[in-house]
C-alpha cells in the first residue's frame, strides 16, 4: 500500500498543491484568497512545501508592486500524485 505524504497530509497544503496543479504557478495573494486563509498561514504552509521542495517561490514587481509567485515542482507534482493514490487505496473499501 502506498504510504500517504505527512508533508502534504494538511487539509491546507494539500489544498493549496492542487489548486497549483491547474497553472504554472499563481500569485500569492490569489492563493490567499483563493484559500481564505491569512497571511501568515499561507506563509507557513509555502514554507513547509518549500523545505522538502514541492515548491518554489519567487518575488517580483507586478502592476508596480511587489508580490510573490508560487509554482509546484515536478517533485511535487510526483509526490501529490502518490498522496492522492494512497488516498485513493485507503478509502477504496469504503461505501
Amino acid at each position: 500500500m502506498p504510504e500517504l505524504d505527512v508533508s502534504i497530509q494538511p487539509p491546507a497544503r494539500l489544498r493549496l498543491m492542487t489548486t497549483l496543479t491547474a497553472v504554472s504557478e499563481a500569485e500569492f495573494a490569489t492563493l490567499r484568497d483563493t484559500m481564505q486563509v491569512s497571511d501568515s498561514v499561507l506563509s507557513k504552509h509555502v514554507a513547509a512545501l518549500a523545505a522538502v521542495g514541492y515548491v518554489n517561490s519567487r518575488k517580483g514587481i507586478h502592476a508596480g508592486r511587489r508580490t510573490t509567485w508560487i509554482s509546484l515542482t515536478a517533485a511535487g507534482r510526483r509526490a501529490l500524485s502518490a498522496h492522492v493514490a494512497a488516498l485513493r487505496e485507503l478509502i477504496a473499501g469504503v461505501e
